[in-house]
């Protein structure tokens, strides 16, 4: 078979999956035609057979027709072997002759979705349905509006609350920062107006791809939302996609998205609004969920969404999960809190396909090249020492719980131990870091981390109990052990205020670990505090875990951190 008759019969495959249909059937009228709007026939159709471009114009054009039988969009297809670029300027033409917006570029194997008030094309991997395209004619991108649009420090407060600058609470000075916390009213940040003013300025120069990389802490989400809420309002998307990949920041940015953005726009998760997510202009999903499968080819089109953001980019695209980020065409933002520093004299050739900080140090080097910032210049940048320098973030104080046993795990020598075979005869072994609480258990190196974290953790400026804290450990088997160690210590220190619950254990094998994580971040994980009545601090100090709490999750009381592994 010749490969103009196998691009053929690709593109014909393509089109009746995405719902287009050849013929008048049961679902509806036909609405593909052919170039001149020729009806197309069965006959017809096989009889281009191997000289399927060989038709009187010396291109084969599709013309998609809407549901009222009016040109939709131009449909070039080119033979499998040639470019489907080479077909864009005649493709053009005939679109702008039949008033049509919509044209894609295909041989078969690559294709090309272009909205011609947009810019370039984009490459897709299935055709975009019809009522997908029709949410899309209500968008209008401006590369100019987004560009010009002013955004000033009460961007988001405006949704909030449209009316807050009269409220007498903020017209006293005194009682302006009581009346921001009490109303949760969020007012943007020097350097938050800067990232956003930052990426209005790429946007002008034509870019649609975006990257900012903040420090954990900047308030991202908040930006997010004033990002969307710039794109939705300047009619350069009407739909938005907001991706993670944890079950326990979908929830976060959901509520975020709600208490910044609800008086102007609905916010959904998808997995909770399956049959109803379009009614929405905020999408918000794990990842996971759409990529299970490869689901997200059977229930999106490719233009279903105008702007794309994935959380914790450097995470949430990649391996697999790339391929739900790349299917959507539009505008793209990438949100990290990775530093390029972490990247210095790092030879991704060399990288170790085992070591999980060479596998984060690849997945970096992709989210740069991803975002048209191979330079390893994002379109912003804050980091933690200006972060610290503007007094908007602290500098950690570290404690030193090194034994002797430890100190020995860590060297390049390791530690080495003298123990009994099978044959009952001594036999020396040697343990490094990467062994403990996997090869080698020390429950006196256990205690002695648990003495030390607990005298030196920070204390609540309330009440005087530990400050809530988080500590990070090697397996879940060992989370159990800090957890009983530490709720032992607490007994002793502090008889009467705890029931074993000073430490929880959050970990993935324990049943509601997620909702714990929340309840912590809300202050009531197993109740309240006991050393002050009425003071809404949670009872639990301590949530021990592996990495069920770490990327994104967001808890703003949080004192301490351990890493004991």
């Amino acid at each position: 078979m010749s490969s103009e008759a196998q691009s053929r019969i690709k593109i014909n495959r393509l089109l009746e999956k995405a719902g287009w249909r050849f013929f008048d059937s049961e679902e509806g009228s036909a609405n593909i035609t052919l170039e001149g709007h020729t009806k197309l026939t069965k006959k017809y159709i096989d009889a281009f057979g191997e000289d399927f471009e060989e038709i009187s114009s010396g291109f084969m054009d599709f013309l998609l027709l809407d549901e009222r039988g009016f040109p939709f969009i131009v449909l070039e297809a080119k033979a499998e072997e040639k470019n489907p670029l080479d077909g864009k300027e005649q493709a053009r033409r005939y679109a702008n002759s039949q008033n049509v917006r919509f044209v894609i570029l295909s041989n078969g194997n690559l294709h090309y979705f272009w909205d011609l008030e947009r810019g370039n094309p984009e490459v897709i991997t299935e055709f975009p349905k019809l009522d997908s395209l029709q949410h899309r004619l209500k968008f209008k991108p401006s590369p100019r509006r987004l560009a010009e649009e002013i955004v000033e420090d009460d961007y988001i407060a405006l949704s909030q609350n449209p009316y807050f600058k009269t409220d007498p609470r903020w017209l006293d000075p005194e009682q302006r920062a009581n009346f921001l916390s009490d109303t949760g009213i969020r007012i943007l940040r020097k350097y938050q107006k800067e990232a956003i003013h930052a990426l209005q300025k790429s946007a002008g120069e034509g870019h649609d791809r975006f990257l900012f990389e903040m420090a954990t802490g900047t308030g991202k989400t908040l930006i997010a939302a004033a990002v969307i809420k710039l794109f939705l309002k300047t009619g350069n998307a009407n739909r938005v996609l907001f991706l993670v990949d944890r079950l326990a920041l979908e929830d976060q940015a959901f509520k975020n998205f709600v208490k910044y953005l609800s008086n102007d726009y609905l916010t959904v998760i998808y997995k909770e609004n399956r049959d109803d997510w379009r009614k929405a202009e905020i999408v918000v999903s794990t990842v996971q969920s759409l990529s299970f499968d490869n689901k997200f080819l059977r229930l999106f089109s490719p233009t279903d969404f105008d702007l794309i953001i994935s959380d914790e980019a450097h995470r949430s695209i990649n391996g697999n999960s790339r391929a739900v980020f790349e299917y959507f065409v539009g505008y793209k933002l990438g949100l990290t809190a990775t530093p390029k520093d972490y990247l210095k004299h790092i030879d991704p050739n060399e990288l170790s396909q085992n070591d999980p900080r060479a596998w984060e140090r690849r997945q970096l080097l992709d989210t740069y090249t991803t975002f048209g910032c191979d330079s390893g210049e994002p379109t912003f940048r804050y980091s933690l020492l200006e972060g610290v320098r503007d007094d908007f973030l602290i500098n950690p104080v570290v404690a030193d719980a090194r034994t002797e046993v430890t100190t020995q795990l860590l060297s390049d020598e390791g530690y080495a131990v003298l123990m009994q075979n099978e044959e009952n005869e001594d036999e020396e072994q040697t343990f490094y870091h990467r062994d403990f609480e996997k090869k080698f258990f020390s429950e006196l190196t256990n205690g002695i981390f648990c003495k030390t974290f607990l005298e030196n953790a920070l204390r609540d400026p309330i009440t005087g109990e530990i400050g809530k804290g988080i500590i990070f450990c090697v397996s879940q088997n060992h989370a159990s052990k800090i957890a009983q160690i530490l709720n032992l210590f607490a007994d002793k220190m502090f008889p009467g205020k705890y029931n074993s619950d000073f430490a929880v254990q959050i970990t993935s094998d324990i049943p509601n670990a997620q909702q714990y994580t929340k309840n912590f971040a809300n202050n009531n994980l197993n109740g309240h505090t006991r050393f002050l009545e009425g003071y809404k601090s949670s009872k639990t100090r301590i949530c021990v875990t592996v990495g069920m709490m770490t990327t994104g999750y967001d808890c703003q009381d949080l004192l301490n951190l351990a890493m004991l592994r």
